[in-house]
């Protein structure tokens, strides 16, 4: 199971390129694959060749959009099915005894904007 952390957005399109973000959002919606956006970046899980095609398709549909692209990937493989998305968390804050503040947590303010 592969969990890929990547960016992606054009460099030549001024300070604001959310417009451009957009559409590769809604590609990595409709793959199928659990995500999970941040502020700067998105997280994927599933298997490589999937998360590869994913990637893949984000970036030909910024593309013909633009003369420079930026994108920005950390990937960690790990053998076996087990979804760890959310496991990875789940154990820092039992290590911690405590509840932490990630993307999704409810008292993160962020999360409910």
């Amino acid at each position: 199971m592969v969990l890929a952390e990547f960016s992606m957005y054009p460099t030549d399109k001024g300070a604001s390129v959310s417009q451009y973000v957009a559409p590769i959002i809604d590609i990595i919606d409709k793959s199928g694959l659990s995500y999970t956006l941040t502020p700067m970046g998105t997280v994927i899980e599933g298997q490589w060749g999937d998360v590869m095609n994913v990637i893949s398709a984000c970036f030909k549909q910024l593309e013909p959009l633009s003369e420079r692209i930026a994108c920005q990937i950390k990937i960690d493989y790990r053998r076996g099915e087990n979804s760890r998305m959310h496991s990875k968390i789940e154990k820092v804050a039992q290590l911690l005894g405590r509840e932490v503040m990630h993307s999704t947590s409810p008292h993160n303010k962020t999360a409910q904007e």
